[in-house]
């Protein structure tokens, strides 16, 4: 891949608000190249700072407008645990809500149907948990915000915070049950 065909591809991929992408996605977007020209090309878009690697086996599009919006971390989260259901919750939710009294600033708590981890990234730590709820379930008890991943309700984040045996006495819980 020569770095002007990358940059227009990557341009126009952006313009469509895409710029946060999987090694499997950036095989499909340059499936022309064998698989050592792939990884050279890949290895070369980084060096030249036209891609950023975010975590392992993500990268970002580091000439995009978009890049530094508020849901980045939101976008790496889903591009991490892709093909499993996400949402905030937790700290980063009951926090949205007002609920809690701190503020994450550099993390996201993330429950997810996919494996537990923490990933340190350059626009902040994603923290994910596991959880065993039924999709129907997930969907019920959370929201769509026109974000990249759903929000948990107020009830919901409470109850995982419970339920995963994190410390509660930060919450106003008086402030839960208000809509």
């Amino acid at each position: 891949m020569d770095q002007g065909t990358a940059i227009h591809r990557l341009n126009q991929l952006d313009l469509q608000g895409r710029y946060v992408f999987s090694h499997r996605d950036l095989e499909k977007i340059f499936p022309e190249d064998q698989p050592k020209a792939f990884h050279a090309g890949l290895n070369r878009l980084v060096r030249q700072n036209i891609l950023e690697r975010v975590a392992r086996g993500v990268y970002l599009n580091k000439l995009s407008h978009r890049r530094q919006g508020p849901q980045t971390l939101e976008l790496i989260a889903r591009t991490l645990r892709r093909g499993h259901y996400n949402y905030v919750s937790l700290e980063s939710a009951l926090s949205e809500y007002g609920a809690i009294s701190q503020i994450p600033m550099d993390r996201m708590t993330v429950m997810s149907t996919g494996r537990k981890g923490e990933y340190k990234t350059p626009y902040g730590t994603i923290e994910f948990t596991h959880t065993q709820r039924a999709v129907a379930d997930i969907l019920q008890n959370t929201r769509d915000l026109d974000r990249p991943l759903r929000m948990a309700t107020k009830q919901a984040a409470y109850r995982d915070l419970r339920r995963v045996g994190r410390n509660t006495h930060l919450v106003e819980t008086e402030l839960l049950h208000e809509d």
